[in-house]
């Protein structure tokens, strides 16, 4: 348990430098509530993505998108949610959406990454 605990932290990791990259503001990583945890908050503009990061070190068990389906996305909404109540200071004025990052190889620093935006 503890490689693939490492495993989702080196992703997170890598989908923040991303992020960063392209020109987000990181402004909370592995935010919970009761309802559950955000892996990423980051803002670009006005524009405020929440976003799920899942990492897989191959595909023999399916892409890594496969695993946000719709009851996911519905409880990112719920979470994103929560998290513009929670920080309204840094919440205001944004539109808000879901996005998701997907990394896929042994090593999440070199493996291939995907970044979905505005999933619905």
């Amino acid at each position: 348990m503890a490689r693939k605990d490492d495993l989702g932290r080196a992703g997170e990791e890598r989908a923040a430098q991303h992020l960063a990259a392209i020109g987000y503001e990181v402004l909370d990583r592995n935010w919970r509530c009761r309802a559950g945890e955000i892996d990423i908050v980051a803002r670009r503009g006005a524009r405020l993505a929440v976003v799920e990061v899942k990492t897989r070190t191959r595909t023999a068990h399916g892409h890594p998108f496969e695993a946000v389906d719709a009851r996911k996305l519905r409880r990112l909404w719920v979470l994103a949610v929560a998290w513009m109540r929670a920080h309204p200071e840094l919440a205001s004025g944004c539109d808000l959406r879901i996005d998701a990052v997907g990394i896929v190889g042994p090593d999440p620093a070199t493996g291939a990454l995907e970044h979905l935006e505005d999933l619905r």
